[in-house]
C-alpha cells in the first residue's frame, strides 16, 4: 500500500501551503497567523468540528468516520525559530528575525494534507482529533495542550507525530518501541561577588573566578559521579559578566542544558550542581543562586504502538524504508507531554540530503510531504477499519 494516490495528486497544493506557512514564521505560542491559516483550510476541507485558541493559538479539528468507535490524535506543530533566513528563496521568511528552520511548516502541511483527504473519504470506524501546536521549540505547547485537558475532552485514545530527519535518505522512517528523546532541564546561576578597579582585585569578591571555578566543577558530574553506561549531558552554553578591561564586574551568569533518560540520574543532577554552587560560591566569597528548571520529558514510544506506526509506514514506504530499533538521541521534543498522557509513537521521515534543521539555510523538502500525509492516513484508516455491515 504506497502513497495514497488521492494525497499525491494533493503534491502541488500541499506545496503551496508549505510555502506559504514558510513566509510568515512565528515564535512560541504567538501563531495567530500561522493558526489562522490552518483553521482557514480546515473549514476549507469540511471537518466536523474546529477548536481554537488552545494553549493561546493550538488548534483541535475533528473529523469523524463513517462508523462509531475511539479517537486517534496527529499531532503537528506550528512555531518557528527565533533565527535569521540565509535561504534567499522565494518564499523566504518575511518576518525579520524568525524562520521555519525546523520543518515545523512542513508537518502542518503534512498533517493539513491528511485532513483534507480525511475529510473526503471517511473510511474508517470512529474519530481523528488532528492536534495542531504551538511552542514546541521553547515553552512546551505540547503540555499545555495537555493542561488543557485535550486528551480528556476530546476522547484521544492514541497519539502519533512525525518529524522531518535531513541527512536521512527520502522517505525513509525512523522509530524505537520506547525511548526516543531525552528529557531537557535548564540551569540559571547568577553569581553576586562584589565589583571594583581591576587594579586592585584584594578589594573584591570576583564573580569571573567563581563562574570559572562553578564551569570546571560542574565537568565533574559526568566524568566522577555518573555511570558511563547511561545516557547523560551536561552542556554549558552561555557565561556572561563584565564591561571593560579595567574593570572587576559585580555580578557573572552562567546557563547550560542537560539532557537524561533515567529521572535517578536528572535527580543526581540536580542535587550536585545545588552542592557545587554552594560549594564554589563558599570558596570563592561570593553569593551565588542555581535556578534549576525542568522542561520536557524524556520522548518514550508506547512498544505496541510504535510497532503498530512501522507497520503502517512499511505499508507506505516498504519494508526497506523503515528502521524500527532507530538509536534513541539526546534532542528533546515536547510531544512527550502527549506521549506521558496517551499510548502513542513518535517517528522520523528522511527528507534526504538538505541543511540540517537549526541551520539558516534549511527548507523543508517538499517531496515528503505526501509520504508523512499518506502515513497519518493509513494510520487513522488502519487502527479504525470500518466493520463490515
Amino acid at each position: 500500500m504506497p502513497v495514497v494516490n488521492r494525497i499525491a495528486g494533493l503534491a502541488e497544493e500541499m506545496e503551496g501551503w508549505r510555502k506559504h506557512l514558510h513566509t510568515i514564521p512565528e515564535i512560541g505560542f504567538d501563531c495567530f497567523q500561522t493558526a489562522a491559516y490552518v483553521a482557514g483550510k480546515l473549514r476549507e476541507f469540511g471537518v466536523d468540528e474546529i477548536h481554537e485558541g488552545i494553549a493561546k493559538t493550538g488548534i483541535v479539528a475533528i473529523i469523524e468516520g463513517r462508523q462509531a468507535g475511539p479517537t486517534i490524535g496527529l499531532r503537528a506543530d506550528m512555531d518557528a525559530l527565533p533565527m535569521q533566513e540565509e535561504t534567499g528563496l522565494e518564499h523566504a521568511s518575511t518576518h525579520e528575525g524568525a524562520m521555519h528552520a525546523c520543518g515545523h511548516d512542513g508537518h502542518t502541511t503534512m498533517l493539513l494534507g491528511a485532513a483534507k483527504y480525511l475529510a473526503e473519504t471517511r473510511n474508517f470506524a470512529g474519530r481523528v482529533a488532528l492536534i495542531f501546536q504551538p511552542a514546541e521549540e521553547d515553552g512546551g505547547g505540547g503540555g499545555r495542550m495537555v493542561e488543557a485537558g485535550v486528551m480528556d475532552r476530546f476522547e484521544i485514545a492514541e497519539v502519533y507525530a512525525l518529524h522531518n530527519a535531513p541527512g536521512e535518505p527520502l522517505g525513509r522512517f525512523r522509530t524505537a518501541p520506547g525511548a526516543m528523546m531525552a528529557a531537557v532541564d535548564t540551569l540559571h546561576i547568577h553569581i553576586t561577588g562584589v565589583g571594583g578597579h581591576a587594579a586592585k582585585p584584594h578589594v573584591t569578591r570576583d564573580p569571573i573566578a567563581a563562574a570559572v571555578g562553578i564551569y570546571t566543577a560542574i565537568q565533574t558530574v559526568l566524568s566522577r559521579n555518573h555511570d558511563p553506561l547511561q545516557d547523560l549531558v551536561v552542556s554549558i552554553t552561555q557565561i556572561h559578566t563584565g564591561s571593560a578591561e579595567n574593570v572587576i564586574p559585580e555580578k557573572a551568569y552562567i546557563n547550560g542544558t542537560v539532557r537524561t533518560y533515567d529521572p535517578v540520574v536528572q535527580d543526581m543532577v540536580e542535587e550536585r550542581l545545588r552542592e557545587i554552587v554552594a560549594g564554589q560560591a563558599a570558596a570563592y566569597g561570593v553569593e551565588a543562586e542555581l535556578i534549576y528548571e525542568r522542561w520536557y520529558p524524556a520522548t518514550i514510544n508506547t512498544p505496541e504502538k510504535a510497532e503498530f506506526a512501522a507497520r503502517v509506514a512499511r505499508d507506505v514506504a516498504g519494508a526497506e524504508a523503515v528502521v524500527v530499533n532507530d538509536e534513541r538521541q539526546m534532542g528533546a521534543e515536547d510531544f512527550s507531554f502527549m506521549l506521558n498522557a496517551r499510548p502513542g509513537a513518535y517517528l522520523f521521515l528522511g527528507q534526504g540530503d538538505t541543511a540540517p534543521v537549526h541551520h539558516p539555510k534549511f527548507d523543508f523538502n517538499d517531496a515528503i510531504a505526501p509520504v508523512g500525509a499518506s502515513f497519518f492516513a493509513r494510520t487513522v484508516e488502519t487502527a479504525l477499519p470500518l466493520k463490515e455491515a
